[in-house]
């Protein structure tokens, strides 16, 4: 559903100061998001900043080249950032509370505007202005609408950012998700300088000796359920202790786990803590892994889906597994 961005136009012209987050474990759709905004506001001579709970994971740390990012409780404490004149909270990629993890009390705590950008199904109500489009690939494409929105020319950094959130949100553009909108938007992106060759070279040609280790520990762990339609692995804290790589380092691979023939539907869990888990779901077809996440109070798209688990892995493996099995096969 296409958004009316006359209103978010209006709001950014009535305040001057903004504070921009996003969900824990920032991926590239959401660090995309909040540096290409970021750069549009500040070219429009607005105060920002950009605070997340969680740093930016080693792999993609060529997105934040600037170090503009700043992390709640080490570069920031919550009180001093309550403490700011602060005109405008924003929002983008997600509009749960459980995403954003301790900014969540900042957010709840602060007397400033709240916005909301994100292409989430569902949601909570934080109290915001929500600019929402369930349909859309990637939570960088709205952000391009809104720059465009705002009358900001484009420039490479900002192309750079929305590229690298686009591309990644849908596996370099092959997930059933991708339109003539997402093309036209990458073209845009191209001719304002984004280099896609050299995007693909810093987001999966400059691997880690120990993150490659890493997938390969998850690739051995590989199981397919009975019908081979459902495929799923782990990584668990001693892979990490092993292989000297984190959690982090397991992005992607559980798209890999949909390259094997036959298999539909796609699980990876992975261990953030003894009693943490997150998982990552992932369908080829008309299997809604949505629905199963919503079980456990995920939640996604309903070919891309995640939660997390109070759990070790090998219990929510098991939970989640006899789920998926159950309502897809």
């Amino acid at each position: 559903m296409a958004i009316a961005w006359r209103p978010f136009v209006d709001l950014v012209g009535e305040h001057q100061s903004f504070v921009l987050t996003t969900h824990q474990r920032p991926d590239c759709d959401a660090l995309g998001s909040e540096l290409a905004m970021a750069a549009a506001l500040e070219s429009l001579g607005k105060t920002v900043r950009v605070v997340n709970a969680d740093a930016v994971p080693p792999h993609i740390a060529f997105m934040d080249r600037h170090n503009k990012i700043e992390v709640l409780g080490e570069h920031v404490l919550p009180t001093a950032l309550l403490a700011n004149d602060v005109d405008v909270m924003m929002v983008l990629d997600t509009s749960a509370w459980q995403q954003v993890g301790p900014m969540g009390d900042v957010l709840r705590e602060s007397t400033a505007k709240k916005v909301v950008i994100d292409h989430h199904v569902g949601g909570d109500d934080m109290d915001a202005v929500v600019f929402k489009d369930d349909s859309a690939e990637a939570n960088g494409r709205l952000v391009l609408e809104a720059i465009e929105a705002l009358g900001v020319s484009l420039n490479e950094e900002m192309a750079t950012m929305l590229f690298a959130a686009i591309a990644t949100d849908t596996g370099w553009f092959r997930f059933n998700s991708v339109g003539s909108i997402t093309y036209a938007a990458v073209e845009k992106l191209v001719a304002a300088g984004a280099s896609p060759a050299g995007i693909f070279s810093l987001l999966y040609e400059q691997n880690s000796l120990a993150r490659v280790l890493l997938h390969g520990c998850i690739l051995q762990d590989i199981r397919i359920e009975p019908g081979g339609r459902v495929a799923h692995a782990a990584a668990t804290l001693d892979d990490f202790a092993s292989t000297g790589s984190e959690p982090s380092d397991s992005e992607d691979v559980v798209n890999r786990l949909l390259t094997i023939a036959g298999v539909e539907v796609a699980a990876l869990f992975v261990a953030l803590e003894n009693k943490l888990t997150k998982v990552s779901l992932r369908s080829r077809n008309d299997a809604d892994v949505r629905a199963v996440a919503e079980v456990f109070g995920g939640g996604g798209h309903r070919a891309a889906a995640g939660l997390r688990v109070a759990e070790s892995v090998e219990k929510t493996r098991e939970l989640v597994v006899a789920e998926l099995c159950n309502k897809i096969g």
